[in-house]
């Protein structure tokens, strides 16, 4: 088994990505997914699952074993991936699933809901490797959702594109429809990458 399988079975079969899941079953179940309440938890909920998975690997010193079968970029570049990932399917499956319970309403495609879940646990990642912290990966996705919200409601109207409600749930005409979504998510994703890769190559280098 590969480092990014490892990464894959870490994820998925965890403790974090199960508690996320019945969280946001449960927020679906009680709020809807039209809910601020929802909204609001999700870029919580999705750094459950592998948000600090390298911190864990650093501080166990089993990241010393993971470089030594895979290269540093690969080590690095599986977790960003996978942690998108997790977060993706965190938020689709729970939709999915609540949807089959009791009927919750849907949007009419899961591709804006599987992007914001990858976006949002990748920005938990990044602000995982940036500040050393598994509390700040935990809240730091929270604090720019809030603050993107406020900047929009109140200073700018008419810039919907720095809205994270819309990025899920796109009420404003966007240039490519649902795609132009994606495509901004996309960037912002490899911005992440960026961030991620350098820090934690810079760590790396101290093992």
């Amino acid at each position: 088994m590969n480092t990014f399988e490892m990464d894959l079975k870490r994820a998925f079969i965890s403790k974090g990505f199960v508690l996320g899941l019945i969280i946001e079953i449960l927020i679906l179940d009680k709020s809807g997914f039209a809910s601020d309440f929802y909204l609001l938890c999700m870029p919580v909920v999705v750094a459950f699952p592998y948000a600090t998975a390298w911190l864990n690997d650093y501080h166990s010193g089993f990241i010393k074993l993971y470089l030594y079968r895979t290269g540093v970029k690969a080590y690095i570049t599986g977790k960003f991936i996978v942690t998108g990932l997790s977060g993706g399917t965190l938020l689709t499956l729970s939709l999915a699933i609540a949807q089959w319970i009791k009927g919750e309403e849907i949007p009419a495609s899961f591709v804006p809901v599987f992007a914001c879940g990858c976006f949002w646990a990748v920005v938990s990642a990044t602000m995982s490797a940036v500040t050393g912290s598994r509390y700040v990966a935990y809240g730091g996705g929270f604090v720019i959702y809030y603050l993107l919200v406020i900047l929009y409601e109140r200073y700018f109207t008419s810039l919907y594109c720095i809205s994270p409600d819309e990025w899920i749930k796109p009420v404003h005409t966007w240039v490519f429809g649902e795609h132009g979504v994606l495509i901004m998510l996309l960037g912002l994703m490899l911005i992440m990458y960026g961030v991620y890769y350098r820090v934690l190559r810079r760590c790396i280098e101290g093992v």
